[in-house]
């Protein structure tokens, strides 16, 4: 039989990396969770906090700014320490084909330098996906306006962004659940986002995909949405895949996402049929005209679980533009009732003010009004409820 050995200089190269005391915590779990196919990179102005990072790379940056003392909680001074070490950085980089760049946004060298690292990354051509964190309510106002600064400056030097609020968290624990379980819940976003793709692109599946259908999904999206869902028993892959939709800790739904990639992870028995339900799921939530690449990865340590990974971009955010929020059904159709009695109104109060020496203005005004009130709209047969809508709730 003819195998193909093919040397791991040909696969995808994907670095993570974590910046600050934020990013640095996050690694260590992810590396302490046995992540495998990736490389981890730790970069931090706090020499000390660095020094006990478990990352094989670590690198001190605004050395000679900070005395190897922190930022101070200053975006500034963080911003300011790459500088003296971007070489160093970009040496690090190098060879890589896809780089996360992890930190927690509000404090100083995280929000300052994730930005100017993620530049230099997109200046060496690398796919550089941003997943950071916004600091809890109770912080204050300041550190919060920080993080928002930092992650609009964040957005502008990467493809993707994905945001998870901190105070989310308080959503999904038990007052018994402690501050390390409550952060390990937040890092497994990125860990099993990191995962599902390296799996997808390394290990054998039924349906094989590769780096450049990533790039494809990823490349130039802006905000995105990277759910993951794990589940076992009956109907394991739906429940996986409504878990993955809502992903309670991320700001984004998949609703009306033009670029989606799906994989169904799990050992030989899983299913064509229920994986198949699962698929149709997500795909009735996102736009019709959605370009979707499906895979699924084979791994039998998974016994009868399934874990789907699903990474939607081309949200309202596209493009790094601030778009309006999308509608919901119910208001689409508010905001058109409301614009046919406006029209409506202003078409009666035309009339009764009409005068001769003013025929040429209210001649202008009816046809604006009548684009709407004119309209017979079938509500029902111009706006169909998508069937995901009409499901039970999960």
């Amino acid at each position: 039989m003819l195998e193909l050995d093919i040397p791991m200089s040909n696969m995808a190269q994907i670095k993570v990396i974590g910046v600050g005391g934020g990013g640095n915590n996050a690694v260590d779990r992810m590396i302490e969770d046995g992540l495998d196919g990736v490389e981890f990179i730790s970069i931090n102005t706090d020499g000390q906090a660095l020094s006990k990072s478990k990352s094989a790379t670590k690198i001190q940056i605004g050395e000679k700014l900070t005395k190897g003392l922190g930022a101070g909680g200053n975006p500034e001074i963080g911003q300011r320490s790459v500088d003296e070490t971007q070489d160093d950085i970009a040496q690090a980089l190098r060879g890589s084909d896809m780089v996360f760049i992890t930190a927690g946004m509000g404090g100083g060298t995280g929000t300052g330098a994730a930005p100017r690292i993620a530049s230099i990354s997109k200046e060496l051509g690398i796919l550089t996906v941003g997943v950071v964190t916004k600091p809890f309510n109770f912080e204050g106002k300041k550190r919060m306006g920080n993080a928002e600064k930092g992650i609009a400056e964040l957005k502008k030097n990467v493809d993707t962004l994905v945001i998870i609020p901190n105070q989310r968290l308080l959503s999904i624990i038990d007052k018994k659940t402690t501050l390390t379980e409550a952060f390990r819940k937040a890092d497994e976003i990125l860990l099993q986002g990191v995962q599902g793709i390296a799996d997808l692109i390394s290990k054998p599946g039924v349906i094989n995909l590769d780096f450049a259908d990533v790039r494809t999904i990823m490349a130039n999206r802006g905000i995105a949405h990277m759910g993951i869902g794990r589940a076992s028993g009956e109907n394991k892959a739906e429940v996986a895949a409504k878990m993955a939709i809502q992903s309670p800790l991320l700001e984004t739904t998949i609703e009306g996402a033009k670029h989606i990639l799906i994989n169904f992870s799990g050992d030989m028995n899983l299913g064509l049929m229920e994986t198949e339900e699962a698929a149709e799921l997500i795909r009735e939530a996102i736009d019709p005209e959605a370009e979707i690449i499906f895979g699924t990865t084979l791994n039998e340590e998974l016994n009868d679980e399934v874990v789907v990974t699903v990474i939607a971009t081309g949200l309202e955010d596209e493009a790094h533009t601030e778009a309006p929020a999308r509608r919901s059904f119910a208001e689409t159709i508010a905001a058109r009732g409301e614009r046919a009695e406006r029209a409506e109104r202003e078409e009666e109060h035309a009339a009764e003010t009409e005068e001769a020496s003013e025929e040429p203005a209210q001649e202008d005004a009816r046809p604006a009004a009548r684009r709407f009130a004119d309209l017979d709209y079938d509500y029902e047969s111009e706006i169909k409820i998508p069937d995901f809508l009409t499901r039970k709730k999960f």
